[in-house]
């Protein structure tokens, strides 16, 4: 039986969204009906569902945000209420979207393409991340850090950011790894990724981000998942299915 998981704010539209789901194919289990992003994601991660139908707009972590972090097979598709421009880059991402208000046939055309796509192997798909990348991307560059300023305990330190390992949020805070510490920032990854040099460093998941000259391989394990090694770092890293395409032609 398929899986599926439901997350909105507006817990009406929520529920309305299941109702209509029920009707429109009855073989498919609601699992969970999520709030926010921050409890979609968590939720993602410890059911594994097969399709999760994620609004785009929610408290915590945005829809967009909840995508670029599932790290297993899950299917998504947008509800929303974004502007066409979105829309479109959802649809060439081979995504489905469905619009609010939720118009009956149209959540049955995206019924159809759901029981097509799940009949084929989940890949992750460069589209995708380019798509979300694009919605996402800064206004403007900012000028690109040499130095970062980071406390250890009570001391600040300034850092040559060729020293820095990777990048990775953690809370409330910003951990910056080099060879042989661990050092803090209250800069968040976004931040950081305006400003570091793009020919230097890559991020690989929503939380982190690795400085090239450091990257020493990468493994997949059996359910396909994609890690890196960092130099001088005993923990693998692992790469969402977001930033995965983007060690294709390394």
């Amino acid at each position: 039986m398929t899986r599926a998981l439901i997350a909105d704010d507006e817990t009406h539209l929520a529920d309305y969204l299941r109702s209509q789901l029920q009707q429109l194919w009855p073989e498919l289990e609601i699992v969970a009906l999520a709030r926010n992003g921050d409890e979609a994601a968590k939720q993602i991660a410890e059911l594994s569902p097969e399709l999760a139908f994620l609004d785009i707009q929610m408290p915590g972590l945005t829809g967009l945000e909840v995508a670029e972090g599932i790290e297993g097979p899950t299917r998504v598709v947008f509800v929303t209420a974004f502007d066409e421009y979105a829309v479109e880059a959802f649809e060439h991402a081979a995504l489905d979207y469905v619009l609010k208000p939720i118009k009956t046939e149209r959540l049955a055309r995206t019924v159809e393409r759901l029981k097509v796509a799940l009949a084929t192997p989940a890949e992750p798909d460069a589209s995708l991340a380019q798509a979300l990348h694009k919605l996402q991307a800064p206004a403007a560059a900012l000028p690109r850090l040499r130095y970062i300023r980071a406390s250890q305990g009570e001391l600040m330190h300034q850092i040559d950011v060729r020293e820095v390992r990777f990048f990775h949020a953690d809370d409330k805070y910003t951990c910056v790894q080099t060879a042989d510490a661990e050092y803090l920032i209250r800069t968040t990854i976004a931040d950081l990724v305006a400003q570091l040099d793009p020919d230097e460093f890559m991020q690989i998941h929503r939380s982190t981000v690795i400085n090239l000259a450091h990257l020493s391989g990468t493994r997949r394990d059996e359910a396909s998942r994609l890690f890196v090694r960092v130099k001088g770092f005993g923990r693998e890293l692992p790469v969402s299915r977001a930033y995965v395409h983007l060690f294709k032609a390394m």
